[in-house]
């Protein structure tokens, strides 16, 4: 498997599971105190969002790899 086709399923997990933590997050209640996946608020936001990044830059390095393996420079 190509490592380009590796990295678009990560980044697709990645980004799934800082959607559901961040849907988690906002679903809780409208205290900061309030407990998600067993921390509070405001950590998972942080969390959602720094998986959000994650995941998107993962994409940007997907497409930099697929355009390396067109030109085949990359096996």
């Amino acid at each position: 498997m190509k490592p380009s086709k590796l990295m678009h399923v990560a980044s697709v997990v990645v980004g799934f599971i800082g959607v559901v933590a961040f849907i988690g997050a906002v679903l809780s209640g409208p205290n900061l105190e309030g407990i998600v996946f067993g921390v509070t608020k405001a950590d998972a936001l942080a969390c959602s969002a720094i998986l959000i990044l994650i995941a998107t830059w993962l994409q940007i390095a997907t497409i930099h790899h697929m355009m390396l393996e067109k030109r085949g420079e990359i096996v």
